[in-house]
């Protein structure tokens, strides 16, 4: 009974996940055919591919993480107290909170980045009141650079940052919140002490949420950010439906999710929660 419950979900993910990972793993070491036409490739188990991709784009790569980094602290400083609030703070209110957190699942993801266009442009009331304030110059945009991009991660992605921190923080017992104010701990020792070590899972697992499909977004990139701002995602987008050069696509592809799979791996030893892997 236990291999037929869990034979549809097998099959789900032979078909959809490790089939199209094979198809890519044989794509990321074809070479375009002698004579033929663009697009048509062979195999030659060209594993050059795969530097040649990395070297002609690693900007691309360290940008990726750098944006991907700052997104998931960004959303880390914010979701942080707003779970707290929730689970502790929020009384008769929880659920209304809980379900604000998730509302913007309800509107399109290219519809709300497309909002933060308009929100951070000229016709917005950001830049007029940063404008105001003396904070930037007349001259000064933020549509187009790498702050928009960032912020529009950083909304994104915010609720896969807020809902694991929430469902770790509410099954906190109190009661050890309150030993902790028995035994003469002020406020910041009970959070430093008590609080963020009990969170950790829910750190971590938040963290990862957020990073891992930051690291591979090109939507914002794409219509927040500038052709000085691309990230690898746009790189392998552009590779796949415009220039049509799928090794060097899936090589690209490979890459990036083998530095995924390293960082994360690293990350959750350093953090000390190795039972998620």
């Amino acid at each position: 009974m236990p291999y037929l419950l869990l034979l549809p979900g097998f099959l789900f993910l032979f078909t959809f996940f490790i089939l199209p990972i094979v198809n890519l793993a044989q794509t990321s070491t074809q070479t375009p055919i002698a004579g033929g036409d663009t697009g048509q490739y062979e195999q030659t188990l060209r594993f050059a591919n795969y530097l040649n991709a990395f070297t002609e784009n690693k900007e691309q790569f360290a940008r990726s993480f750098i944006f991907a980094l700052c997104a998931t602290v960004l959303a880390l400083a914010i979701a942080y107290p707003l779970a707290y609030a929730i689970a502790f703070k929020s009384g008769r209110l929880k659920n209304l909170l809980l379900v604000l957190v998730v509302a913007p699942f309800f509107t399109s993801f290219l519809l709300r980045t497309v909002a933060w266009k308009q929100i951070l442009g000229e016709e917005g009331f950001v830049v007029p009141t940063l404008r105001a304030v003396g904070i930037i110059s007349e001259s000064t945009t933020l549509t187009s650079t790498s702050f928009a991009v960032v912020m529009g991660m950083t909304y994104n992605f915010l609720p896969f940052m807020t809902l694991p921190l929430y469902a770790s923080l509410e099954r906190i017992d109190p009661r050890t919140m309150e030993a902790s104010g028995d035994l003469y701990a002020n406020g910041i020792t009970t959070f430093r002490k008590v609080t963020l070590p009990l969170s950790m899972p829910g750190v971590v697992a938040g963290t990862l949420l957020t990073f891992i499909p930051a690291a591979g977004d090109y939507v914002n990139a794409a219509i927040l950010g500038s052709p000085n701002t691309k990230m690898i995602g746009n790189v392998i987008e552009s590779r796949y439906f415009k220039i049509v050069d799928y090794p060097t696509a899936a090589a690209l592809s490979f890459t990036l999710m083998a530095a995924i799979l390293i960082l994360v791996t690293i990350y959750i030893r350093k953090a000390g929660t190795e039972e998620l892997v």
